[in-house]
């Protein structure tokens, strides 16, 4: 098998430059080990499916439990995703720092905030952006990697919505530290173009839904298998809180709602309102807004999170072999 090594992997302390993306409720400590164990860098999102997420005092103890879970099972490092723009990303940080993980991923906010205090701690900080000025700005303010994150991403997207093939390229001519490649990665033909354009890693976030260790519904892992190319839509352009999910009635409702001027408020407590969790938690796939990319269409079949990370590499030295290959003739 092909030699798959980047300074991502001296950087994190991984076998393979791979990186499972933040989940919101679905990544929690067993698919975050899974992937780590697998030889990438398991990410547990730091909100969890437990019953306690609504009450705010609770959401330290239930971010700490997960990594407790986490390092019960596995050895390698991982990494949490700290959201700046959620209201207790501070305890976020001090759980981080008090529980002594290995790597942050801190997104939206400016990197200022934390990656001093995070790096004096021996932790490694990454950053998510989503344009040049973005990537300067955090290699400025001392981050590790930033991970440079499409359109094509699922969840949450930046407005002036670059495409990772046209981001990522320009990313890495305007910085020094290893960039990392996001937005409609799935499979190893994903993760070659990616590292074609410059990067030393990937995030993949919508294949790891459909996984054994995903923290959701069943008939949400089905329904992504059953997806295709079409199967996701941009809401909230026009309230600014634009991101790319499944197609299901709660979209359409969305859609309708914001047509008639819906304000990033009546959004926000329209998706927070539980209806949001319904197609992850309950399996109610009419309804809820799940993040999802436009290479849903790709996934034919829900596997355990440590096969996608050893499938991702054994095809790869396949594609690279067959690139190999076309140069000869």
């Amino acid at each position: 098998m092909l030699m798959l090594h980047t300074r991502v992997c001296d950087l994190l302390g991984i076998q393979y430059p791979i990186i499972q993306g933040g989940l919101g409720h679905i990544s929690g400590g067993e698919l975050a080990a899974a992937v780590s164990n697998a030889g990438g860098l398991g990410t547990i999102a730091l909100t969890t499916r437990s019953p306690e997420l609504y009450v705010q005092e609770k959401w330290p103890i239930s971010v700490r439990n997960e990594i407790k879970l986490t390092k019960s099972l596995t050895k390698k490092p991982f990494a949490v995703n700290v959201p700046m723009d959620n209201y207790v990303h501070e305890k976020f940080v001090e759980a981080a720092i008090e529980e002594k993980v290995s790597v942050v991923v801190l997104a939206a906010g400016n990197p200022r905030l934390y990656a001093k205090k995070l790096k004096d701690h021996g932790i490694k900080v990454i950053q998510l952006v989503f344009a040049v000025r973005h990537a300067q700005i955090a290699e400025a303010e001392g981050v590790d990697a930033v991970v440079a994150s499409g359109v094509d991403a699922g969840g949450f997207i930046h407005l002036s919505e670059l495409p990772t093939l046209a981001l990522v390229p320009q990313i890495v001519d305007a910085v020094k530290i290893p960039v990392i490649a996001a937005g409609g990665i799935c499979d190893a033909r994903g993760m070659a173009a990616c590292f074609a354009l410059g990067a030393e890693g990937v995030q993949l976030g919508t294949r790891f839904i459909a996984t054994n260790e995903a923290l959701c519904h069943i008939n949400l892992k089905q329904h992504l298998v059953k997806a295709n190319e079409i199967s996701t839509i941009v809401t909230g352009r026009k309230s600014q809180m634009a991101m790319r999910v499944i197609k299901n009635k709660f979209t359409a409702e969305l859609m309708e709602k914001e047509a008639t001027g819906f304000t990033k408020e009546e959004m926000g407590v329209f998706i927070g309102s539980g209806r949001g969790l319904k197609a992850i938690m309950e399996g109610n796939v009419d309804e809820g807004s799940v993040g999802c990319s436009p290479s849903v269409g790709m996934i034919k079949e829900i596997l355990p999170a440590g096969e996608v990370v050893r499938r991702l590499v054994e095809d790869y030295s396949k594609i690279v072999a067959r690139l190999e290959s076309l140069a000869k003739k």
